[in-house]
Parts: C-alpha cells; sequence; structure tokens
C-alpha cells in the first residue's frame, strides 16, 4: 500500500485525468487508509448555532445573510450539504440576483476544476444555485493533492496569488509548510471583488494582521455594506485560521494543522503517514501533543482558560458595539449629518473588524490566544473612542436617552433587525424540496 503525507487543503492542479481524480471515490483503491480515514468525517456531524450562543453577533451582522444563521464547522464530508442548507445561500427568485458561485470555493475539488474549464470570471460571474448540480463531491482528495503525482497542492487561484503576495510561494516552501499551505487555501480570510467578476480576493496586500489588513480595505475604501442601524461602512473577516496560526508560537516551532489535526499513523507495512479524519488535538493527547506537552488534564485546563478569557472579552466588546450601533441610529435620528457622524462611524467599522477577526478564526484559544486578545483590546478601544465621539455629538444635538435593546436571544435578536426567519426556514425547505433534494448532488443532502 503506498502512503501519502496527508493535508486538508484544497484542490487538484495539472491533472490530466480531471473526471476521475476530482471525484473522491477515484482514490479509495489508490490510498485505502487515508480514503476510510476522511470517510469518517461522517460521524463529526454535531454543530453549535453560535448566534444562539452570542445573539448580540445578530444585531452587529445585521443586513448580511450572516444574522440569519451562522453554525459551527463540521466534518469535510458535510461540506457541500452545509453551504446547500444554510439560510445564508438562500434561494432562486426571480428578478433577483443570486449570491456568485465563489461561494463554492472552500467546498468542493469540482469549484477549481470548473474553473479550469470555463476559466476563473464565468465562473465567478455565475450564480450559486447555476453551477450547484455540478458540485459532486465535497472537500477531499483532489482538494489537496495533484491529480497526476498526488503530491501536495494549492488549486484555487486567489490562494497561489495570495501566498505570493504574502512572501511565502508554494513552490519554495518546505514540505510541512505546504501542508499548512493547503489548509491556509481554505481556512483564510477573503472577500469577493465585486468590481472584478466576483473573484475571491485574499486581502494581503499589506501584510496579513488584522491591522495590515484593514489597511487595505481603508485605502481603497472599501466596504461590504452600510449598517442598517448605525449606518457605518462595514467589514466582514472570514476565519483567519492560517493568518492568525503563522504568527503564533506553534508556526515558529514548525508545528503546523497537519501536525495537530491529522494524527500520525502507520500503514500495515510500517509506512509513516498522517489520518485523514481531521479533528481536534486534543482527541489525540499522545500521538499528537505528547511531544511538547507532559500532561493531558494541564492542557486541557489551559485551553479552556484561554477559551474563557476570550469569551469574557468578547462578550463585553459586543455589548459596546450594540450600544455604538444604536448610539449611531439616535445621532442620525437627532439630525446628525455625515460630516458629524464620519470619524465615529469609521471607529465603529475599525473596532468591528478587529473583533471579527478575533473571533472568526475557529479554535483561536489554542492557535494564538494572544493575538486573539490583543485585537479584541484593540476593538474596546475603538468603540469606547465611537461612544465618546458620538456622546459629544449627542450632547450638541440634545439627544436626551438612547434606547438601548436587551438582547436576550437570538429569536429577539432577528426580530428586532426585521429578519422573519420563520418565513425565510419554510421558504428555504420548499426550495430544497423542489430543487436540491432532486436536482443537486447526492453530497448536497448528506446529514439532511
Amino acid at each position: 500500500m503506498k502512503a501519502i503525507i496527508p493535508i486538508f487543503g484544497l484542490l487538484l492542479v495539472g491533472c490530466h485525468q480531471p473526471d476521475q481524480t476530482v471525484n473522491n471515490d477515484y482514490w479509495k483503491p489508490i490510498y485505502p487508509e487515508q480514503y476510510q480515514s476522511w470517510k469518517a468525517t461522517d460521524t463529526q456531524d454535531q454543530r453549535d448555532d453560535v448566534l444562539a450562543e452570542h445573539p448580540k453577533m445578530v444585531v452587529l451582522w445585521a443586513g448580511t445573510p450572516y444574522s440569519k444563521q451562522f453554525n459551527s464547522p463540521r466534518g469535510h464530508r458535510f461540506a457541500v450539504a452545509d453551504v446547500s442548507h444554510t439560510l445564508r445561500t438562500g434561494t432562486v427568485k426571480e428578478g433577483e440576483n443570486q449570491l456568485s458561485a465563489s461561494c463554492w470555493s472552500c467546498k468542493t475539488p469540482n469549484m477549481p476544476e470548473l474553473v479550469k474549464q470555463m476559466g476563473e470570471a464565468e465562473f465567478t460571474s455565475s450564480g450559486f444555485h447555476d453551477v450547484a448540480p455540478k458540485m459532486a463531491n465535497t472537500i477531499g482528495c483532489a482538494d489537496c493533492h495533484q491529480g497526476d503525482n498526488h503530491e501536495l497542492a494549492i488549486t484555487r487561484p486567489h490562494a497561489i496569488k495570495a501566498m505570493a503576495k504574502n512572501h511565502q510561494p508554494f513552490e519554495k516552501q518546505d514540505h510541512n509548510w505546504q501542508g499548512a499551505q493547503t489548509c491556509g487555501q481554505c481556512h483564510v480570510t477573503y472577500y469577493f471583488q465585486s468590481e472584478n467578476h466576483n473573484k475571491v480576493n485574499i486581502p494581503w496586500i499589506f501584510g496579513s494582521t488584522a491591522e495590515e489588513i484593514l489597511k487595505y480595505y481603508d485605502t481603497r475604501r472599501y466596504y461590504e455594506w452600510l449598517h442598517p442601524i448605525s449606518q457605518a461602512p462595514m467589514l466582514k473577516a472570514r476565519h483567519p485560521e492560517y493568518e492568525t496560526w503563522s504568527r503564533s508560537d506553534h508556526a515558529k516551532q514548525g508545528v503546523t494543522c497537519v501536525s495537530c489535526h491529522m494524527a500520525p499513523t502507520e500503514s500495515d507495512d510500517g509506512q509513516p503517514g498522517h489520518s485523514h479524519q481531521v479533528t481536534d488535538a486534543i482527541s489525540n493527547f499522545d500521538s499528537v501533543c505528547s511531544a511538547c506537552h507532559d500532561s493531558e488534564s494541564a492542557l486541557t485546563q489551559q485551553l479552556a482558560d484561554n477559551k474563557a478569557r476570550i469569551s469574557t472579552l468578547r462578550d463585553h466588546v459586543e455589548t459596546q458595539l450594540l450600544k455604538a450601533h444604536f448610539d449611531a441610529q439616535a445621532a442620525w435620528k437627532a439630525g446628525a449629518n455625515w460630516s458629524q457622524m464620519s470619524d465615529a462611524l469609521v471607529s465603529i467599522r475599525r473596532s468591528q473588524w478587529y473583533w471579527d477577526f478575533a473571533i472568526a478564526s475557529h479554535g483561536i484559544h489554542a492557535h494564538n490566544p494572544k493575538e486573539a486578545l490583543a485585537d479584541l483590546n484593540t476593538a474596546m478601544q475603538l468603540v469606547e473612542e465611537a461612544r465618546l465621539q458620538l456622546g459629544a455629538l449627542h450632547r450638541q444635538l440634545k439627544v436626551a436617552e438612547v434606547d438601548y435593546p436587551t438582547i436576550n436571544s437570538k429569536a429577539q435578536a432577528q426580530e428586532l433587525i426585521g429578519l422573519n426567519v420563520e418565513a425565510l426556514t419554510q421558504e428555504k425547505q420548499r426550495y430544497i424540496e423542489s430543487e436540491v433534494a432532486k436536482h443537486w448532488p447526492e453530497a448536497a443532502m448528506r446529514g439532511y
């Protein structure tokens, strides 16, 4: 049996038989042990309702699909199904634009293959639902390995460009770092370039910290949406695991995504490899963590402490951000103009960006808790600045009192921002029954 160094990543380049190698089942007879461990991600079917746990996020993300539904991630085998079923991807309505096909970028090896067939601009200009019937394979072998020689590969065009502009071109990295980069082609923040066919772009022109990415956005005067309560021009961070990990103590020691999340294995004939059941590290403490950490219980406690510190600070920031949005709304209602509001709105924008960069990174309490706390402290300083600015404006405009809502549940928060989630859910379910279940690939219904 052949053994390979695995990786969780994304796609296939230079494949001579793309119709075969993009198919996950193509790899089963070649690497049966790796295939079976990858398939075991079927068992990782639990997920948490993040909006229910942190309902203020509904208000902070008002005006975006994230306010409708946001769950924690689960096993790779559910990637196609979960993006197909989430309220965030909606339905097809006559006269309304679909989300971009770019939303498939990190869900399936069929995406890069379609980019090769159609061209990047034509693919990303297409609608999410229009290309869905071609997304037959969930995250799998061809996402991280080349189809011809099965070596590691970055296959997403935007990720190849990003690694190069971050001075980490894939071909010049050692095998260990290349493994991390195959994961990093998905586990990274990004945005869609609306002025360039909705192509995916990883904004690392100035670097990959929250501050450097914000500099890029501010330089371009870019915003994703105007917040419906405050009218602040907002930004959205998306799971920047690669960025935060790359500056961590683990990264400095050469400990990568693969080291922790793909436990080492040995084949029947003694060849080393890795499990492709990507999972948390602590579950494999003896084989993954014990070389550096003496005690599983001590490490578990340390991680819990990290998570608690981050959670406490994020809660404080979320409370202040929510109030800042309503402070801004009160000022507008009292007759404020853009000239009076601009400084405070920019502070809200920047504060929420730092907050989002910290909390959108899955596993930040393990990957880089120092950076998370630093970003959240910056967020707190900026939102306090915004509220001071708005407080002064309130006095000038004679705003006597601001009516701050009390948010105790996701349902309450969604009602506050005018979301009829029950109607959205019913509409989505009808669409799933009439279209997804009948016309999309089997992978779109896995686990549902």
